[in-house]
């Protein structure tokens, strides 16, 4: 009789490396996403306190770290830590990894409708604002915020939590916390619970056969109802009945001799597998929120397609043929605007010059990338801002063509950093989150830009004018370079194991962008711009854009330590991007607003209270925008 060979055994490898790649590209796109702001968590430092960064390297010249802070009167405590818009698990050591790359989002793409002929040119409306005189007062005691709510300790330590994992998500998530009001699905929900933590013992009951299968026929019928039902009104007509049957089912389980301990096992199981249920959802819900707020809406880029396509296709409406002659001129006003977005640099240039008495001699510089820069143009040239000028420019291909020693030619938008401040003396006290934003790569050639140019200021596309700014180039800055408004409550002292061995004063404040005075004879006098490209060399490399970004933070604030002029407080309100707690009447009183954070005015998901301040200066009646679905 012929032998038979045994079968073949079947090969799991192929099936594991398939499963494998598979987890990666699920992996891989989310890790990008949240790759926006990175987050330093500080606390307030009086003078003589040194702050411990566990997070890195300490640098320590004699003595025990511990045995140092620990001889302070009143400790505190800072943590590098990357939050969802980084990763949430990854603590990096080397400061040039304190900021990653926003994810490269894919926009899709929409046919252009038919073309029409050249629309007519209509200005924008101007308010009539009076200016607000802006002193220097270092002592600003505004009382800007919203009385908080009382918290206990638990509930400060877990939103501390929550933000230090997704960032500016959690404010979000609590302004639309959505109160269960469905009595009866909850009381499914509870009854299911106790019947669970119930069965496992009863079930191991001699004699408790038909108690056992009761439970259990429960159990799945609840579990069926609150699969299909979320909402009350969802639920069947015999709900009730069920209800009945599962209460006398669970008093009867109740009345047997059962070890407790495995019912408060069992409780806890449950529990615990909740808690891990919720958590994800959050993940998911975090995820779907970055998503939102990182990615352009649908309508914006429908404008920029139809007006890129419309400036190809119509005859040129270039506005630089009677204006041009204005860009180059020391004399008048230059506002610079680095954006990538249409409707931001609109808004900008329109509260500005809605805001000012005199415009005749005022120049808007828009610096784009190529992608943006003919919707730009075109946009720029159908609508008029009063009698100032607009000088579109495209910036990669003017870096290209005459500064490639520069390396990238890309343009960066000012970088964001998440910052929290909490106070070990007050530990019930809720933290504060913060957005930090300064200059990233392509503002430090603003003065090889702008040869011809003496005096610039530097407006964020998330800012919003409000009153008359023209006192700012009456500004006497002596040898300073840039005017900024200061942040202190982060100091680099509290940053010295991320800014290594670098010579700087541990009490200097940090500063924000949004609106800032540059100085350009001082800043070539200084040598800004070398000095930048010798830190880069240090802190990063300008071929590897993840290395870029990272060291924007420490760069910006070692670049202008000893150069900075400090503009009064009350000149930019800050926070309108993340704070839901500002007053209203602060903000129509404030001299400019800056939208800093995620929750940008321009998203859906903009803060509400603040977004009607930034659409008022919207352009009206534009055909394009009305056929992109673009509401103002």
């Amino acid at each position: 009789m012929k032998a038979t060979a045994p079968p073949a055994k079947r090969r799991r490898g192929p099936r594991l490396a398939v499963l494998a790649l598979v987890f990666c590209s699920l992996l891989v796109p989310i890790a990008f996403l949240f790759n926006r702001f990175p987050a330093v968590y500080v606390t307030d430092e009086r003078p003589q306190q040194e702050i411990n960064l566990p997070s890195f390297d300490r640098i320590v010249s004699g003595g025990s770290v511990n045995e140092d802070v620990s001889k302070k009167s009143s400790g505190s405590s800072s943590v590098l830590h990357r939050g969802i818009d980084s990763d949430p698990s990854i603590v990096s050591p080397k400061p040039k990894a304190i900021v990653f790359p926003p994810p490269k989002i894919q926009q899709e793409v929409l046919p252009p409708p038919e073309v029409e002929p050249k629309p007519e040119v209509k200005p924008v409306p101007v308010p009539v604002q009076v200016p607000v005189p802006v002193h220097h007062n270092k002592n600003i005691n505004l009382d800007n915020k919203r009385p908080p709510r009382v918290q206990s300790a638990d509930e400060v330590e877990k939103a501390k939590a929550c933000q230090l994992e997704f960032g500016s998500y959690c404010l979000w998530s609590i302004e639309h916390k959505e109160v269960m009001i469905d009595a009866i699905v909850k009381r499914l929900k509870d009854q299911l619970f106790v019947a669970r933590s119930y069965y496992p013992s009863i079930a191991k009951h001699k004699g408790k056969e038909t108690l056992t299968r009761e439970l259990k026929q429960n159990i799945q019928e609840h579990e069926r109802v609150l699969s299909e039902s979320i909402v009350d009104a969802d639920l069947p007509s015999f709900i009730k009945t069920k209800i009945e049957r599962m209460d006398q089912s669970i008093a009867r389980a109740k009345s047997c001799t059962v070890d407790c301990n495995n019912v408060d096992r069992k409780l806890r199981q449950i529990l615990h597998m909740t808690e891990d249920e919720a958590h994800f959802h959050m993940k998911q819900s975090a995820y779907l929120y970055n998503l939102g707020v990182h990615t352009m809406p649908k309508s914006h880029h429908c404008l920029n397609m139809r007006l890129t396509v419309e400036y190809f296709k119509s005859m040129p409406l270039d506005p630089n043929d009677s204006s041009a002659h204005k860009f180059n001129i020391p004399d008048n006003r230059h506002y610079v605007i680095l954006s990538k977005n249409v409707l931001a640099a609109s808004v900008v240039i329109n509260s500005t010059v809605s805001s000012s008495e005199d415009t005749e001699n005022v120049v808007f510089h828009v610096l784009t990338d190529a992608q943006n820069f003919y919707a730009m143009k075109h946009w720029f040239a159908r609508n008029s801002y009063r009698e100032s000028a607009v000088n579109v420019i495209n910036y990669e291909q003017i870096i290209f063509e005459n500064f490639p020693e520069f390396g990238t030619q890309q343009l960066y938008l000012p970088e964001e950093f998440r910052v929290f401040i909490s106070s070990l003396e007050r530990p019930t006290e809720k933290s504060r989150m913060e957005y930090l934003s300064v200059f990233s790569h392509s503002h430090f050639f603003l003065a090889e830009i702008f040869k011809d140019l003496k005096k610039v200021i530097v407006l964020d596309d998330d800012v919003v004018v409000q009153r008359d700014i023209s006192f700012l180039w009456n500004l006497d800055m002596g040898d300073k370079v840039n005017g900024a408004v200061r942040f202190c409550g982060l100091k680099l002292g509290q940053l010295r194991n991320l800014l290594g061995r670098t010579m700087y004063d541990q009490q200097s404040c940090a500063w924000m962008s949004g609106v800032n005075v540059i100085d350009l004879d001082k800043w070539r006098d200084h040598n800004v711009t070398e000095n930048y490209l010798q830190l880069l060399k240090k802190f990063g490399n300008n071929d590897d854009e993840a290395s870029l970004r990272a060291s924007a933070l420490p760069i910006s604030l070692l670049s202008f330590q000893h150069l900075l002029y400090p503009l009064d407080e009350r000149l930019t309100l800050s926070g309108l991007g993340y704070d839901y707690g500002i007053k209203e009447e602060v903000v129509q009183s404030s001299a400019s607003l800056h939208y800093n954070g995620n929750m940008k005015p321009w998203l859906e998901l903009g803060i509400p209270d603040y977004r009607k301040y930034w659409k008022r200066f919207l352009t009206r009646d534009e055909r394009f925008m009305d056929e992109c679905n673009v509401s103002p």
